[in-house]
């Protein structure tokens, strides 16, 4: 349990938290001294380096485009690029492939008429391929 002070120590706890506070302002002056010595030193360091005058950094074309490969890409850039979807022609099976930005094969939704034209075309320049290659060997 906790006792109560009585009123005859008042004067000594006065004091005790006199000293306590001017504790507390001397340990407050030392750090703003430190403080004001750590601005001093910076402002004359910044004069110092005012005076030296850097080399400026050539950069090239190449290192510039170079640096932009390696930064990862952004959520809009990324998206732009899934977007695109281009028509490339095969030239070993003679197909037009659908081809989405970073290179994956996409299907593409036709008829039975037209998927059995594009099945006759490729099976044609398939064997037409296969001719080529045998001919190159021999």
């Amino acid at each position: 349990m906790k006792r109560k002070r009585e009123d005859n120590n008042d004067s000594s706890d006065d004091s005790y938290k006199k000293s306590k506070k001017s504790k507390k302002d001397k340990v407050k002056k030392e750090k703003k001294k430190k403080d004001k010595k750590k601005k001093e030193k910076k402002t004359k360091d910044k004069k110092h380096k005012k005076d030296v005058k850097p080399a400026k950094e050539i950069v090239s074309e190449e290192t510039l485009e170079e640096r932009k490969r390696m930064v990862p890409m952004t959520k809009e850039e990324w998206e732009k690029q899934q977007s695109v979807v281009r028509r490339v022609y095969d030239e070993d099976t003679g197909r037009m492939r659908l081809v989405k930005g970073t290179g994956e094969i996409l299907e593409e939704c036709v008829s039975r008429e037209r998927q059995q034209a594009i099945n006759k075309q490729a099976t044609q320049a398939d064997g037409e391929s296969f001719q080529r290659d045998l001919t190159k060997r021999l």
